[in-house]
């Protein structure tokens, strides 16, 4: 595979030699094909919006283009051009972020115009960057440094540098942010702590130790959608998850057995050690960790649940989707209960059922379908990958602002850039 990325923990995108193809995570047993496409080579961007019918793609043919398709209708609905190789695309309802080397593009997502471009930012060679998927803040992350671990935290609504983050002496290797945007994690090239940190004042809220006999390349870092559970996986044959515990500023009760005075002993001669010492015994360890039957290959993470019950998904580069079972409540060794292969043929599908995003709920509590509501609906970019024509989604989900919708009530339309001629746009 040449990439592969989870579009809200509902889908699967990877891109191939051949071409790209998109699934849908609703089952198990069956990995379903939604959408396959060859008419572009070489792939090694591909990023879908939600669960909707648009698709980003990035060719090696012509790294420096971005093309916006609607797969459903099989049209392109824009490209646009760049000064230099495209390294990473990120995009919400909101906003559509183009990582270059040394600068970054902001685009707003329904006409697709260009609100900012950060130049001059610290040469980023491998194109790390985060972007929330919470549209109401869209907060957008990225290195600070090409030789220390800071982190730049942008506002991609007000188009402003919030704060930098110091987060790691070390050059970060990944940053994620959690569905609501309120929290950011990250991890450094050696791969041994994993800090979580507040947003937007960039506090420290956790950290967590992967490991500490070797050094690892951190390659997936991603959050469960209610937040209690952060995921990485890396070039080892071991995924780890940890759990955030509530934080709380109330004073803890006084220990009643012998081996509590001991503990509260131990931990009150932490603060008399150097504090490198006291710090890594403090680091809480993996609430749960899942063992892959690989290491040394490239692969990516997620949390999802699949038919009401939590799982562990682990994409890797030789083809494969790895499915697990997780126990919420005690943790320990996940169970693998299905591989996929991802390079077969596949089924394809007309609907996809499940993938409407839940919204976030205790992990351990079982998911229902969300009932039709009254609420108020404008006409959008349907969930269903676009197969009912005039679905509506809630018009919570729309981003702020005037929504200019076309006569087949697709969203976004992105008029001015439709059209061979007219979707070319070079910027630099």
């Amino acid at each position: 595979l040449r990439c592969f990325s989870f579009c809200m923990m509902t889908s699967l995108a990877i891109g191939t030699k051949a071409g790209y193809k998109l699934f849908s995570l609703s089952s198990v047993e069956q990995l379903d094909q939604v959408h396959g496409s060859n008419e572009i080579p070489d792939v090694y961007i591909v990023e879908r919006l939600f669960s909707s019918s648009l698709v980003v793609v990035v060719s090696h043919s012509k790294p420096r283009q971005m093309n916006v398709y609607h797969f459903k209708k099989g049209t392109e609905i824009c490209n646009y051009s760049y000064s230099s190789n495209i390294l990473a695309i990120r995009l919400n309802r909101q906003r559509l972020l183009v990582c270059l080397e040394e600068s970054i593009y902001i685009h707003n997502i329904k006409d697709m115009k260009l609100l900012k471009t950060l130049l001059d930012i610290p040469a980023n060679p491998t194109g790390l960057c985060a972007l929330s998927i919470n549209h109401s803040n869209s907060y957008l992350a990225y290195p600070g440094s090409l030789t220390t671990g800071e982190i730049v935290l942008y506002d991609g609504n007000s188009l402003k540098t919030v704060c930098t983050i110091a987060a790691h002496e070390g050059t970060l290797a990944a940053i994620t942010f959690n569905s609501s945007g309120s929290k950011l994690a990250s991890a450094s090239e050696k791969g041994t702590v994993i800090r979580v940190f507040s947003v937007p004042d960039g506090q420290k809220l956790y950290e967590f130790r992967r490991g500490m006999k070797r050094y690892v390349t951190i390659s997936s870092l991603v959050f469960s959608m209610d937040s209690q559970f952060l995921c990485a996986s890396s070039n080892t044959e071991t995924v780890h998850i940890f759990k955030l515990e509530h934080l709380t500023n109330s004073r803890p009760e006084e220990p009643s057995t012998w081996s509590g005075y001991m503990g509260k002993m131990f931990m009150a001669a932490t603060n008399y050690l150097p504090a490198q010492v006291s710090d890594m015994m403090n680091q809480d360890r993996a609430f749960a960790t899942g063992r892959l039957n690989f290491s040394g290959q490239r692969n990516i993470c997620t949390l999802s649940t699949i038919q009401k019950l939590p799982r562990l998904l682990v994409a890797s580069s030789d083809g494969h989707l790895y499915i697990y079972n997780l126990d919420p409540q005690d943790g320990g060794e996940c169970v693998l209960i299905k591989t996929h292969s991802l390079l077969g043929s596949g089924t394809e599908e007309n609907k996809e059922n499940d993938l409407r995003p839940s919204l976030p709920q205790s992990y351990a509590a079982t998911v229902a379908r969300p009932s039709s509501s009254a609420a108020s609906t404008v006409p959008g970019y349907s969930e269903d990958g676009g197969a009912l024509r005039g679905e509506v989604i809630p018009e919570h989900e729309f981003a702020t602002g005037p929504v200019c919708l076309e006569d087949e009530n697709e969203f976004p339309p992105i008029i001015l850039c439709r059209g061979s001629q007219k979707g070319k746009s070079k910027q630099s």
